[in-house]
């Protein structure tokens, strides 16, 4: 039996048990915290049926990999190379080309397609951004959790919020939402006034914890006035609760102890770093920090306390707006930005600009068809790696479970490129990844990442825990005009036109564009689209077809089209946020035409 951990980008990042012999017949090992005794279905069954790239191709021809290999040195002995590796958290051997592209002097991206506005916040607020412990969730009496379908982006968080008061706020009535002992169905990008009112009616209730605040937050004073310039009726109009229905939630926030579980849609947008910095203000105001059972869960950062060996200096562009066409040579790690990236439309001609695509991948997709040269990759069972997470401190050695047919793994392909370059090979491969596990503290059956710590700011804020919480102290947003719905009634014409927020969660069956991929479109029914209809959806950067899905889980000023489907992002602003260098995929409002 081989014990290894789940590559899939996913915050659970479960433990795995398997035999070779019987591969893939594999399950949950019983002694990593976030098994819980079950695997999901995307290892279970989706990933084994993706259509693997098993063969490399040079010019669309089937060639051997040392001859893609070949193709591939000449092109990155290009005078303008860049390295584009795709968004998430799956083994940090993935970022070992670092090294090469450092060799070469090449180009690398900066910046996130997922949570970077978020992270900004919470380091604007806290300094650092550390990762609450699961066991402190499961230590809390209440759980709120904001913009977050645990069902889908985290089932394995589930069994520690089990008999505990559960409030759920989030535009969408999702499956989680269902269940919850409170259930706000707020308006789209609005979380930053609903925390920052809170925060004010909670100081005006007297729920402040006063002690607490003076401690590691002395200019809540300054903070309450802040709020002030919020006027309240307005705001509440535009969240779309009334006051009653605030002081109900402030109800459930004022017990011991609360955790707040966070998700990424809501710093999807340019001001995404004042939402995660007023949920934190929510949370010090009434005392949730540094004790047992409390804290905000966002995704933390999985590399903070590692000194990492594969971080390099050297010239970066913005991961979420590249410029592909300024470069002779782009290779394509592990991603997929033709679909991936916001605006499609302009990043289908960026690559078009370039004269050798490089593409590095498991699976056939938009970005491999584009593909001048490919390179068939090993999956996480095919090879050694370390798992971390950005969800706990659990760090998980992969082990390789069978040797691969074809394809080759991130180590060898950069050890055998550096050497076709003539410049001096890797180290073995174990050398970096015990880089790594002696940073880590060693328990019985797994490792700890060294960041981790038991009750998270309990000594303070920042890196050296000796500072205090930073307030927002001032706020402006230059997407006030598209505050208010807008309808457009064409006339000779039996149609209406409606701009109606975007929102673009995590699909079930999918991960990033992995997996199974539709083209549908959830509505409300009321805005008089039938299930089944072709429509066209559109908005400044493009246009794509979906298929008319609806739902009464939906408010009636949104659509829902999930981040993998197909043409998505199509529709999609291609700006970075005002902070974190981070895609804004939600910052757009959009037209629906029935076709």
């Amino acid at each position: 039996m081989i014990k290894t951990a789940c590559g899939l980008d996913c915050p659970d990042a479960c433990g795995i048990i398997t035999d070779p012999e019987h591969f893939p017949k594999i399950v949950a090992d019983p002694a990593h915290p976030t098994s819980n005794g079950a695997l999901c279905s995307l290892l279970n069954k989706y990933m084994f049926e993706e259509k693997r790239i098993s063969q490399a191709k040079v010019n669309g021809k089937i060639v051997s990999l040392d001859e893609a290999l070949n193709a591939t040195s000449q092109a990155l002995q290009a005078n303008s190379k860049l390295l584009w590796r795709g968004s998430g958290n799956f083994g940090v051997m993935q970022e070992v080309t670092n090294l090469l592209f450092d060799k070469i002097e090449g180009t690398t991206t900066k910046g996130s397609l997922c949570d970077g506005s978020g992270d900004a916040g919470i380091i604007e607020g806290r300094g650092v951004n550390r990762i609450l412990p699961l066991e402190q969730i499961a230590k809390a009496e209440v759980v709120v959790v904001w913009g977050k379908n645990l069902t889908v982006t985290s089932s394995h968080l589930l069994p520690y919020i089990e008999g505990k008061k559960l409030v759920v706020i989030d535009p969408i009535k999702t499956s989680i939402a269902k269940k919850a002992d409170l259930f706000l169905q707020i308006a789209p990008r609005s979380d930053f006034y609903l925390a920052s009112i809170l925060a004010r009616l909670a100081i005006m209730g007297d729920h402040e914890k006063r002690e607490f605040l003076e401690e590691f937050a002395s200019e809540h004073e300054d903070f309450y006035d802040f709020t002030r310039g919020f006027r309240i009726k307005a705001i509440l109009e535009y969240i779309g609760i009334d006051l009653s229905r605030m002081g109900e939630l402030l109800e459930y926030l004022t017990p011991k102890n609360v955790v707040f579980l966070v998700g990424n849609g809501v710093q999807k947008y340019s001001t995404g770093h004042f939402v995660l910095q007023a949920i934190d203000a929510l949370a010090i105001t009434l005392g949730h920090f540094g004790k047992e059972g409390s804290g905000v869960a966002f995704l933390g950062n999985s590399k903070l306390g590692f000194n990492n060996p594969f971080n390099i200096k050297g010239k970066q562009v913005q991961k979420a707006t590249t410029n592909f066409g300024d470069f002779n040579t782009v290779l394509i790690q592990g991603g997929n930005p033709v679909a991936s990236m916001p605006n499609s439309t302009r990043v289908i001609e960026e690559l078009k600009k370039t004269k050798t695509i490089i593409y590095f991948g498991l699976y056939e997709n938009e970005t491999s068809a584009m593909a001048d040269i490919i390179i068939p990759a090993n999956n996480f069972f095919e090879k050694n790696d370390l798992r971390l997470s950005y969800a706990h401190h659990v760090v998980t050695p992969m082990n390789r479970v069978y040797q691969a047919e074809y394809g080759i793994s991130e180590y060898n392909f950069t050890n055998i490129l550096l050497q076709k370059l003539d410049f001096e090979g890797l180290k073995n491969e174990q050398h970096y990844l015990n880089l790594w596990l002696e940073q880590c503290e060693k328990r019985e059956d797994y490792y700890l990442s060294p960041a981790h710590q038991a009750i998270p700011y309990a000594k303070g804020f920042g890196a050296d825990e000796g500072d205090e919480f930073t307030f927002i102290d001032d706020f402006y947003d230059d997407f006030e005009d598209n505050k208010r719905l807008t309808k457009i009634r064409k006339k000779k014409k039996e149609l209406t036109i409606t701009e109606y927020w975007l929102i673009t969660p995590k699909a079930k069956k999918a991960l990033n564009t992995q997996f199974q991929r539709d083209n549908t479109i959830t509505l409300h029914p009321n805005l008089g689209f039938n299930t089944g209809e072709k429509i066209t959806a559109s908005s400044q950067w493009g246009t794509h077809k979906f298929i008319v899905k609806c739902s009464e889980s939906m408010r009636q000023d949104s659509v829902l089209i999930y981040a993998n489907t197909l043409g998505v992002n199509h529709l999609t602003p291609p700006i970075i946020s005002e902070e974190g260098d981070s895609a804004c995929y939600q910052e757009v409002k959009i037209k629906l035409i029935l076709d």
